[in-house]
């Protein structure tokens, strides 16, 4: 699966979860679900949406982290689809589901920087799905 289909995708995730706060730009959870969603229903190949929703967890978890995001909903909303994420990876092949569980375990690092126990939600998740 090329770079090329999912970078459309990818941009709008980057966008809705990681905006410019410099430029008064707010976040949308609905609208980076939507890119998700979207691309679930036009394509639809496992290992492209894996990559997505790995994608929204390592945007939304970096953009709380540099900016110090507190919302409930964009938090509640990142442990959804970190387990999502999980959900998919177990579909693929060997290969590709490890390097995306070491990104969404880097991901699970990065969280507990975030307030709400996002952190101690992705530990449990992570063992429940991958057994670390």
């Amino acid at each position: 699966m090329g770079e090329d289909v999912l970078r459309p995708y990818k941009e709008t995730l980057d966008r809705w979860l990681w905006p410019d706060v410099l430029r008064n730009q707010d976040a949308s959870v609905a609208k980076a679900k939507q890119a998700v969603s979207s691309y679930r229903k036009a394509v639809g190949e496992p290992a492209g949406l894996a990559e997505l929703m790995v994608f929204y967890c390592e945007s939304a978890a970096g953009f709380s982290n540099d900016v110090g995001n507190q919302d409930e909903g964009y938090l509640y909303a990142l442990v959804h689809m970190f387990e999502q994420a999980l959900k998919v990876t177990r579909q693929l092949s060997a290969g590709d589901r490890d390097a995306l569980i070491v990104r969404l375990d880097r991901v699970r690092t990065l969280s507990h920087n975030l307030g709400y126990g996002v952190g101690d939600a992705m530990d449990s998740l992570i063992a429940n799905y991958v057994g670390t």
